[in-house]
């Protein structure tokens, strides 16, 4: 693997959004939005004071800005909550998208669907991925599978609804 830089290495608060479940979260205003990913996500992988995350999207605050959320298991192997400071190291997630078999073998039934599939934006690709695999029952992936082939196939994007 090629030798990065990384994107941010610095010092940063820990803020809280208002309200009951609110998330707690970095600002990363250094890091602009992604205009060929979907929300203007940021894939990205590195460290907050050197607990490791891979993974992960900053997300838009709505003001043009990033933030990285810090879930509640980070902060307790840091030992830290919203007002505390955090070392954040992060690096531009460049790993491939990578097609699970049985969903190749699905869309290969198909083959204007996997060319198809295989055209997308890995962004794409990997939204409709954990879509179908997040799935805890074998109908609902199998279902999802289906609604995915389609999509792909008429040239749609998913979109989400309570659908299971």
């Amino acid at each position: 693997m090629l030798e990065q830089s990384p994107l941010v290495n610095k010092l940063y608060l820990l803020e809280k959004f208002e309200g009951k479940g609110g998330w707690t979260f970095a600002r990363i205003p250094e890091i602009l939005q992604n205009k060929n990913s979907p929300f203007g996500w940021v894939r990205v992988w590195g460290t907050i004071d050197d607990f490791k995350i891979k993974g992960y999207n900053l997300q838009p605050m709505g003001n043009g800005n990033l933030f990285l959320p810090v879930k509640a298991e980070i902060r307790k192997k840091i030992s830290k909550k919203a007002g505390d400071f955090v070392r954040i190291i992060l690096y531009r997630d460049i790993t491939t998208v990578e097609i699970p078999e049985e969903l190749v073998l699905c869309l290969s039934d198909d083959p204007n669907a996997y060319e198809k599939f295989k055209q997308l934006a890995e962004a794409e690709q990997k939204i409709f991925i954990d879509w179908i695999y997040s799935a805890k029952k074998v109908e609902t992936k199998v279902r999802r599978i289906t609604t995915t082939i389609n999509k792909v196939l008429r040239g749609q994007k998913l979109r989400f609804k309570p659908d299971g």
